[in-house]
């Protein structure tokens, strides 16, 4: 929904499972309706925003002429509009080990570049049923994950690659008239995961055209929050570099991640946490200062370093989960990246939560429905917006 200063909100409909067009339409029809239901009180009259999230297959459906104008329709009829897409997530993304391979293919691959292309295709046909001067962005990985151990030749084809987005990017947005953008999302181990290198990837991006400005406009960041979180950042510090480095902030992901003290207690009830799908990498530190990360959870679990004094787990909380005795959340980072937007309103127009974990989390934290668990993170997200002056 459409919030003061041309901000956007939405939920990513990543959340549920759905990999084909006829699945993901079926999701939007028995969940993402009902949350609309559940939260539009608040907001009369406004129409509901979806953070749309399209596997390849789906992507290769709607495409089409006639799906898109189906789909556009029933938009159209229900009060809704997609502002963003959740690039990110290439293929099956619920149901089945997914770890690491979310990273494939990256974006040294024709079939990254491909798939991408065709989601801001689709996105700029949706964008004419969006609120007036509403931008699309699309989030996608960060390149490739390091552990992949891409040579020089592969890294290149990622910023060249990249670049031929720009053109795609740019031809569609000259000819709709609604600027496109897509933000690469720093993540604990891929190929940048902090500020400092996130700068760095853009700038080695820079020198491939550097008499061409136009990633200043069509390129930025997708920061996640949990993400940065993860890596011991402060928000402030992150945008004021960010910005002194002309990066744009295309979308910011509303998401939490477990924080606590890796005590014999807090290991053990951190096993319920561990799970076949998803890569929960560990960034462990002695203060602030970071010391080491882990592939995922079980790694971590399984060491026994005395000099590590907190742990920040990449597993996607409820926004508003309480903490407890055993583990807390980084959900004031949330708090103080929203608090830099109404410092700085133009720092970025679209607002997702993106708590995609709801499948794995622990039987305890799931003791309500998946629409009533969004509806919460919603009531979360207006508290906040509104004692900053945002809603």
């Amino acid at each position: 929904m459409e919030l003061k200063n041309g901000i956007h909100l939405a939920y990513c409909t990543n959340i549920h499972a759905a990999e084909t067009w006829g699945e993901t339409f079926a999701s939007l029809e028995l969940n993402t309706l009902k949350v609309r239901d559940a939260v539009m009180p608040p907001c009369p009259g406004k129409p509901f925003a979806i953070g749309l999230r399209l596997s390849d297959a789906a992507s290769r459906e709607l495409v089409k002429p006639k799906a898109l104008a189906d789909f556009c329709r029933w938009l159209e009829r229900n009060g809704c509009y997609v502002f963003t897409i959740n690039g990110f997530p290439y293929g099956r993304f619920h149901g089945s080990r997914v770890k690491e391979q979310v990273y494939r293919p990256d974006w040294s691959t024709p079939e990254r570049l491909d798939y991408t292309r065709r989601l801001f295709t689709i996105l700029s046909g949706l964008l004419a049923f969006a609120p007036s001067g509403c931008e699309g962005s699309v989030s996608t990985l960060p390149g490739s994950f390091k552990s992949f151990g891409l040579d020089v030749n592969q890294q290149r084809a990622i910023r060249q690659n990249l670049w031929k987005c720009v053109d795609h990017m740019e031809a569609l947005s000259t000819k709709t008239g609604r600027p496109l953008h897509l933000g690469l999302e720093p993540e604990p181990l891929g190929l940048f995961e902090t500020t400092s290198e996130t700068v760095a990837f853009f700038a080695q991006l820079a020198l491939e055209r550097p008499n061409d400005p136009r990633w200043h406009t069509f390129l930025g960041i997708n920061y996640d929050v949990c993400h940065l979180a993860c890596e011991y950042e402060e928000p402030a510090e992150s945008f004021a570099s960010f910005r002194g480095n002309g990066l744009r902030i295309s979308k910011i992901h509303l998401s939490s991640a477990l924080r606590l003290h890796p005590t014999p207690a807090v290991r053990e009830a951190l096993k319920p946490f561990v799970d076949d799908v998803y890569l929960h990498q560990v960034i462990a530190a002695a203060g602030n200062r970071r010391l080491r990360a882990y592939l995922d959870l079980d790694d971590a679990l399984q060491t026994t370093h005395q000099d590590e004094t907190e742990w920040r787990v990449h597993f996607h909380v409820p926004l508003h989960m309480e903490e407890g005795e055993l583990f807390g959340t980084t959900a004031a980072a949330n708090v103080q990246v929203l608090e830099q937007l109404a410092f700085h309103p133009s720092l970025c127009r679209h607002l997702e939560m993106e708590t995609y974990t709801w499948s794995v989390l622990p039987a305890a934290l799931r003791s309500r429905d998946v629409v009533e668990q969004l509806a919460a993170e919603y009531a979360w997200c207006f508290a906040q917006l509104e004692r900053l002056g945002l809603k």
